[in-house]
């Protein structure tokens, strides 16, 4: 009995964990796909638009290279200026 209340208390807080995580998804567009595969493997869409009213494409340009650099980010060459290109274009700064 003691285990069964254990189980079905542990089934209710992951239930209430799963419920309370974020639905964010990336916006559609040219160079989603390759984001979900490269960036979101590591963190959370949150992370992207949580930075993204303060990042410009140079701003973009330089995460995606830190990100490859420090953290070992597998995008081929060919694909970052797509990432960059989407990121820019979805989560970029306005241009002032």
């Amino acid at each position: 009995m003691k285990t069964t209340l254990v189980f079905c208390a542990a089934a209710v807080a992951a239930s209430l964990a799963h419920a309370q995580e974020s639905k964010i998804e990336l916006k559609p567009g040219p160079g989603r796909d390759l984001v979900m595969g490269y960036c979101v493997m590591c963190h959370s869409v949150d992370y992207i638009q949580g930075n993204s009213p303060f990042m410009t494409r140079q701003v973009w340009e330089a995460e995606v290279n830190k990100m490859m650099k420090a953290y070992g980010a597998q995008i081929p060459p060919a694909d970052v200026p797509k990432v960059v290109d989407y990121l820019t274009t979805h989560y970029g700064a306005p241009p002032k």
